[in-house]
């Protein structure tokens, strides 16, 4: 059974799983409505007791390419708090979700794309030449304190000071080093491979006791994204 949210959104249950793609034919910038709409269909997922695991597709070749440049370039303070705070509010929502979130990576991350990626529970991402990581300080803006925390978290320990202060892009393999992706496969075979993971996690783990064990593990973390 599926549904269709909007033109950008399309939310469908595959078995225990719900498969949550977004596209909005350019580069899946993170602006409000995009932000609004994703959050939306992980709140349905996460009060739906049928479902057991989520995955996050991207369109092909682009996971996202993080927050609306043209909002960030127009100048308006209000519009890009906003646009900020949203997007910390959806990592946050995805990192504390009661079921394991699986991110199909269907190409590259880059800046608050990636810091989706980091919020998902298992990474599955392309065996190639993407680009993953936090490029801010390349174009000349910082990391919010939510995203600090969240790739504080998620990083491993020996990439931070080149992921973070040195703004390093990384191909699929050298985001599984880094710590963006968990595993890389062929890019033809990301969304379906996600999804059986996705379906393994819902079959193998039991929901009330995931939720309370990712409030234990992450509280710090969500509360400092918060």
């Amino acid at each position: 059974m599926g549904s269709a949210m909007d033109n950008t959104i399309t939310s469908e249950r595959n078995g225990p799983v719900q498969v949550i793609t977004f596209d909005d034919g350019r580069a899946n910038a993170l602006a409000g409505a995009l932000s609004a709409g994703l959050s939306d269909a992980l709140a349905a997922a996460a009060d739906d007791p049928e479902i057991g695991a989520v995955v996050l597709v991207g369109r092909h070749g682009v996971f996202s390419g993080g927050f609306d440049l043209k909002t960030i370039q127009s100048g308006d303070q209000n519009a890009i708090r906003e646009m900020v705070a949203a997007g910390g509010a959806l990592c946050r929502q995805i990192y504390g979700l009661p079921v394991p979130v699986v991110a199909a990576c269907t190409g590259h991350a880059v800046a608050a794309g990636a810091l989706m990626v980091l919020a998902c529970d298992l990474r599955v991402g392309v065996d190639g030449p993407v680009k993953i990581g936090l490029n801010e300080v390349a174009i000349g803006l910082t990391l919010p304190p939510w995203a600090l925390a969240l790739a504080g978290d998620r990083l491993s320990r020996r990439h931070l000071q080149t992921s973070i202060a040195l703004a390093r892009l990384h191909d699929g393999p050298g985001a599984v080093d880094a710590g963006y992706l968990d595993e890389v496969v062929g890019a033809e075979q990301v969304v379906a491979h996600s999804i059986e993971r996705a379906t393994r996690l819902a079959g193998e783990l039991d929901r009330p006791a995931y939720a309370a064990t990712i409030q234990a593990i992450r509280g710090p973390a969500l509360a400092a994204m918060a």
